[in-house]
């Protein structure tokens, strides 16, 4: 069995594929980037054929020098609350329905009225809020708003099970990414919560581990296993060595994703705790903006982002006082509130731009320490050590904000641009025999705050998090408004 492992990482902005050795160390990569369709207000969606393909451009890409039969795995990851509807030759019937995609918060608010908190807290075991994200909603919307796709659908996929599903013409997904379907223990859906859709219970994949192999894949010269896999954050939480109990992540990528791992589960707010492996639980919190905010504000800017950062690193810590809220599509943990949306406070006449752009900076890392504090909570203790990644993490300037807005330490990963792609190889070479679970990710630079600048942004933040429930029912009339003009 060869040694090198393929790992696929199906991401919001791009599909990116490495070729690792069995010492995970990178090898080659490529990424293939693919487009979001925002039709209508609240919509979000994304064509399956695009990933797939950049998956196969990906593969070609990294592979080509490598030997015959000298990889031996490969794992796939991808976002999350991300659905595809398929029929039974796995054709996709709907563009896929993102993690983004607010069009069910009607359906999700209809939920949270009719089936009883006693009710919800009778199946899930603990309260429960139904998510605009959340497939229940989702499936409900498909039945009612496209009943014949409904009737045709054989399959609701996430991305990685879409593309596992090409590789290697099997069907199957894992607990951790079924999220609100699965039971505490991960091994079995929910029948009471599937029940709430009639007929979805025969649209779920069958449920496996991350490492069990879905089938040996089909692509000429990628004849290898393939595992299940799991979603893209604890892909990046396995690579930032998350198997360990105490350590910490946050992840910058489009969304922001706060994690630990503990031994604990102890009651915290807005937090996804994931079922056990091994006596360690997962605690973590995904945003809804964290890259994805600073694209926004370049976009409506017209600047390279790159101009943006280099506009904001001349701009003092707190600039003129303008604290922002990245809530531009709602906002998920620790609100989890489809209505709410972003927001500059403190403008006035002297405001610049480049003050803008550094309190953008400043607001997905103010979300950041908001999630921080509850997963922390969760986990029972503080976590030590707290490792940065993602897209975000390449700027300097960005990942020493986020140090200094959380007055903590950062240790960026070496590999933060593949992380989550890292994971994926993990599971797959893990599956595959290839190599056991590793612990100690490399670092390549730790990033101290500054007291000053810590004690500078601190009452900001107390800002940041005031205005939440200060502005909640303008948020919520705004959203009445919309809805009533669209």
């Amino acid at each position: 069995m060869g040694e090198l492992i393929v790992g696929i990482d199906i991401g919001t902005t791009a599909v990116k594929v490495a070729l690792f050795t069995g010492r995970h160390e990178l090898i080659d990569a490529h990424v293939t980037e693919h487009p979001m369709t925002r039709g209508k207000p609240s919509w979000a969606e994304q064509d399956p054929r695009d990933w797939w393909q950049g998956c196969l451009r990906g593969i070609d890409a990294v592979t080509a020098g490598a030997a015959a039969g000298a990889v031996g795995a490969v794992g796939v990851t991808s976002q999350v609350n991300t659905h595809v509807f398929v029929d039974a030759r796995l054709r996709p019937l709907l563009p896929a329905i993102t993690w983004q995609d607010q069009r069910c918060a009607e359906i999700a608010r209809e939920l949270n009225r009719t089936v009883t908190a006693e009710r919800r807290h009778e199946i899930w075991g603990r309260p429960y809020a139904f998510d605009a994200s959340g497939l229940i909603p989702r499936a409900l919307w498909v039945a009612r708003n496209a009943p014949d796709t409904w009737r045709a659908t054989r399959w609701v996929l996430s991305p990685k099970d879409y593309v596992n599903a090409l590789l290697t013409g099997e069907i199957a997904s894992d607990a951790m990414s079924s999220i609100g379907l699965v039971d505490t223990d991960g091994i079995g859906y929910l029948d009471a919560a599937v029940a709430l859709v009639d007929g979805l219970g025969d649209r779920l994949p069958p449920l496996a581990r991350p490492t069990d192999t879905v089938g040996r894949t089909g692509l000429p010269g990628l004849a290898c296993h393939a595992a299940v896999g799991t979603m893209d954050a604890l892909s990046e939480m396995h690579a930032a060595g998350l198997t360990t109990p105490g350590r910490g992540m946050i992840s910058c990528g489009t969304s922001l994703v706060v994690a630990g791992a503990a031994e604990l589960s102890m009651p915290a707010k807005g937090i996804v705790t994931f079922p056990p492996v091994d006596g360690l639980r997962i605690h973590a919190g995904p945003t809804q903006a964290g890259g994805d905010a600073l694209r926004w504000w370049a976009r409506a800017g017209r600047q390279p982002i790159q101009q943006v950062l280099a506009d904001a690193a001349a701009v003092a810590p707190g600039g003129s006082g303008v604290v922002f809220t990245p809530h531009l599509m709602g906002e998920r943990a620790p609100l989890w509130d489809p209505d709410v949306r972003g927001g500059f406070l403190g403008l006035s006449t002297a405001t610049t731009h480049a003050e803008l752009g550094r309190a953008v900076l400043e607001g997905v890392a103010m979300s950041g320490r908001q999630v921080l504090a509850e997963v922390e909570s969760a986990c029972g203790k503080p976590l030590d050590p707290i490792t940065f990644s993602g897209g975000g993490a390449n700027s300097e300037l960005w990942a020493q904000i986020f140090a200094d807005v959380l007055g903590r330490p950062l240790h960026r990963l070496a590999t933060r641009d593949y992380s989550a792609v890292l994971g994926a190889a993990l599971f797959g070479g893990i599956g595959a025999g290839i190599r056991p679970d590793r612990t100690a990710p490399p670092i390549d630079r730790i990033f101290t705050p500054d007291p000053g600048h810590t004690r500078r942004l601190d009452p900001l933040f107390e800002i940041y998090q005031d205005s939440y429930p200060a502005l909640r029912e303008v948020h919520a009339k705004l959203e009445k408004w919309r809805s009533a003009t669209s």
